[in-house]
Order: C-alpha cells, then structure tokens, then sequence
C-alpha cells in the first residue's frame, strides 16, 4: 500500500552540514525512508523559508506536513516517533546527561575546534590547547565502551560523530594538525574505528575528497572575514 502523502517523511539538508548529516543517521539507524531535499545555502529554496522562518536553517523535518526544527530536537523527535532501535538511553539521569553533553558538543566543543582553524598563526597553539581540554571530556566520557550510548549507538555517538570524525578532522588535517592523536586520546580514537565500521552511518557521511574541499573554502573564507575584523 503507497504511503499517504501526509505521513510521507521530508528532509530538507545541506550535504556537507554535520547537522544534515545527523538526521540522516538517525532515519537510517531506525530505517525510516524518506524523501531528501537538498537546499542551496545562498539562494534558499521558498519552501525552506516558508518551513523554517525564523532561523531560515536547514535541517528540517517535514513529518505528516508539519516542521520539526533543530538537529537535536530532530533526533528526539525521531526517536519518540519510531521506537525501534532507541537512540536516546532509557533512563532519566543517562537521558539528561546525554543531551547535556551533546549541547556541550555543539557549544563548546565545535566552536573550539573551529577556533583553531581560523586563528592567526600566533594565536594557534593556544586555540589547538583549549580544544583539546573540552575535547579529553569526551575522551573520558567513552573509556570502557564501544560507543557512547554503550554497546550500541546512541543519541550522543550521532551527535558527536556527525561533529568530530566526519567534520572536524577532515578539516584539521588538511591544516596539519593532529587534534586527537592516539597517545593522548586512545578511547576516543578506538571509538572513531568503530564508528566508520557502521556501514549504515558511513552511507551517510559526505564524500571526503569533496567535503575537504568545501571545509578548505569556508575556511579561507572565515579567515579572510577574521582578518578584517583583527
């Protein structure tokens, strides 16, 4: 029986975004199928603008014709609505930690790691440091698990994978730097091996060649913007 249009799943995303990229492995971890809409950044689409007014950011899930807005919020929603496979943890404590350390991620952590990739070359060894002590709260975070969410992946291994692996150290190493490296970061490291053996989530991950690509661009460009602005 053909799905009725108004249950028909929708996502409007950016293929390069971290946050597309989260939705997307939720909606494959749970096999959810769904119609992808892919939006131009610069020239947003009316439906996008017509969806999501306010932030005019993607992504957004379009479920029985109404927006759900904010990757994290997304991945619960997600999670509510189809209940195989459980993203977030059962239990109260476990579920308020997680998206504790998932707003830690996209808050603290990200904007770090950024911080190291357009700041002036002076200025870059204290911006790699700082990273690294938010970073090592992830580390221990994971020590003893396969993934964040223990045996099986979880709310903040979507979280932070679609962050970290598939974003950040694509962007740091064509910069030269070794952010996480295996002797000071042995968990998280194990933890990003494991994470690219889920066939599921790598279907999700941008190309490399051409995400580098996209990551050196945006780079030069917040540069130039941060050396205006200097």
């Amino acid at each position: 029986m053909a799905e009725k249009e108004d249950e028909q799943v929708k996502l409007l995303g950016f293929w390069a975004s971290p946050f597309t990229c989260r939705v997307k492995m939720a909606l494959k971890l749970k096999g959810v199928p769904y119609d992808y809409l892919e939006e131009d950044l610069v020239n947003k689409s009316p439906l996008l603008l017509q969806l999501n007014p306010v932030l005019k950011k993607v992504p957004v899930l379009v479920h029985k014709g109404k927006p759900i807005l904010d990757s994290n919020l997304i991945l619960e929603y997600i999670d509510q609505t189809w209940t195989n496979n459980p993203i977030l943890p059962q239990g109260p404590y476990d579920k308020a930690m997680a998206r504790f350390l998932a707003k830690f991620v996209d808050e603290q952590v990200a904007p770090a790691g950024f911080r190291s990739l357009v700041k002036a070359e002076k200025g870059i060894e204290v911006a790699i440091e700082e990273a690294q002590e938010l970073i090592m709260f992830l580390e221990k975070e994971v020590t003893g698990k396969d993934f964040f969410g223990g045996e099986t992946i979880g709310f903040l291994d979507i979280v932070v994978g679609s962050m970290i692996p598939f974003c950040g150290v694509r962007a740091w190493e064509f910069m030269g730097i070794d952010m996480i490296p295996e002797e000071k970061f042995p968990e998280l490291n194990k933890w990003i091996k494991k994470l690219n053996e889920v066939e599921i989530l790598m279907e999700c991950v941008p190309p490399r060649e051409e995400h580098i690509k996209h990551l050196k661009r945006n780079q030069e460009r917040v540069k130039s913007s941060y050396k205006k602005q200097t």
